[in-house]
């Protein structure tokens, strides 16, 4: 997401760098080429126009410190101002009520329904009751879809496949919820191809029915200045607390997500990173500014790792690098992990530096080939890749649908990861190795 806007502001604040100080003529050169930038990925003109004139405001007359570059200086602006586009600080849902009930809203694909069981899965990794509700009653297979999304995540879900009046579906899933001691109600609605009538008098029936603490508007984020239209009329009819942008690992140009707190003056509160259950951000303006100017997001990214961090898998994976132990069994629980954490890209860019690499392509399909090699030997050679010899690789190879030159790199890049991974667990090697180098 935004790797088109990420570039092309990188290569507009370039032309400041080299220069010794901030000019009008400079600044205004580089603010053009921001507001293009800004324009392509399809965010409103005005938006556009009013967020680039805070940049040249900001830029012109500032004084640079012998620290600090005109370019580095003007890359603290563009973020400052990008991150107060987006809402400037996190807003979080509200869930003091007892119960907190959260209605979701939005038009059909926009993905409130695999969003409804990402934030249930959130919040019950959070140590709350949560009941999911299902009135859905018009798209074909959308009750059977959050079920199999409740059953994965473990997690209720209230139904009535006979009943067609959705008011009284959320009424009595309501009063299931509460009588079961649910601390947490999500309501997921039904949502059409396009914003019509029937379709508002149905959800603002249901807010006024069950009197939620928290409405959520869903909308994908691919769908651009569209997003921002819907968004208007979804906020004058339910006056809904915040956005949800899905789809936002897909090819979308960020238009929306730059756009839309301006728009309607309403906050974005989640992104959608991925269909997994996993792939829910809380979103932060600060960081999403800071990544969009490719200069990473680490704390997201720990975030990421800590939701799918097993800390007995981490121990017992320590002490067999100590005794360099690790094997195959081992790596590919630890790819695994990194799948869970969500679309490799995406983490990619939230490493300062990564997102301006050039002909670096790296996805979850890049560990495909990897598994099928390891899934291709047997359980004695996965626990003891010592004894694979060239019969067995030859065997392997054939198996995986691999090359014997494919799997020769991958066995040879596998130990060479377990010599880096025991030395760097082994402090008088480092010691050693460090007094070699000199240092």
């Amino acid at each position: 997401m935004f790797e088109s806007l990420s570039n092309k502001l990188d290569s507009a604040i370039k032309t400041l760098k080299g220069q010794g100080r901030i000019s009008d003529i400079n600044v205004a050169q580089t603010v053009k080429e921001i507001r293009k930038a800004l324009l392509d990925a399809d965010v409103n003109f005005k938006v556009a126009k009013d967020i680039t004139d805070k940049i040249k405001d900001s830029a012109i007359g500032q004084k640079i410190s012998i620290s600090v570059s005109p370019g580095q200086l003007f890359t603290k602006i563009v973020s400052d101002e990008l991150t107060a586009l987006m809402g400037g600080t996190k807003s979080d849902i509200n869930l003091k009520a007892d119960p907190a009930i959260i209605l979701m809203s939005g038009l059909q694909g926009s993905g409130k329904t695999t969003f409804s069981g990402k934030l249930a899965k959130m919040l019950k990794s959070q140590g709350r009751q949560v009941q999911l509700i299902a009135c859905d009653i018009y798209r074909p297979a959308a009750i059977d879809q959050l079920k199999v999304l409740g059953e994965t995540i473990g997690v209720d879900v209230y139904a009535e496949p006979d009943n067609k009046n959705a008011v009284e579906i959320a009424k009595n899933g309501v009063e299931f919820a509460k009588k079961n001691n649910r601390k947490v109600i999500i309501i997921d609605t039904a949502g059409r191809l396009a914003v019509d009538e029937e379709m508002m008098k149905e959800i603002e029936s249901i807010k006024k029915a069950v009197n939620p603490s928290e409405i959520l508007f869903v909308v994908d984020a691919m769908t651009g200045q569209d997003a921002i239209n819907t968004a208007r009329t979804f906020n004058e009819r339910l006056n809904f607390d915040g956005v949800v942008l899905t789809k936002l690992d897909g090819d979308t140009r960020g238009g929306a997500a730059l756009s839309i707190k301006q728009e309607v003056n309403k906050p974005i509160k989640f992104i959608g990173t991925s269909e997994k259950m996993e792939g829910i951000d809380i979103f932060h303006p600060d960081r999403m500014a800071q990544r969009i100017l490719g200069m990473g997001d680490v704390v997201s990214l720990v975030e990421r790792a800590q939701q799918v961090y097993d800390e007995d898998e981490a121990r017992k994976i320590s002490k067999k690098i100590a005794k360099n132990q690790f094997d195959f069994n081992d790596f590919i629980s630890q790819l695994d992990q990194i799948n869970k954490m969500g679309n490799v890209k995406d983490l990619m860019g939230m490493i300062p530096g990564m997102s301006k690499l050039k002909d670096v392509e790296i996805d979850n399909n890049t560990f495909v080939p990897m598994k099928a090699m390891i899934q291709s030997m047997t359980p004695k050679e996965r626990s003891n890749p010592d004894i694979i010899n060239q019969n067995r690789k030859l065997r392997i190879a054939k198996g995986a649908g691999k090359s014997i030159q494919d799997l020769n790199k991958f066995i040879k890049q596998f130990e060479d990861m377990r010599k880096m991974m025991k030395m760097m667990n082994n402090k008088t090697a480092m010691k050693d190795m460090m007094g070699r180098m000199g240092m």
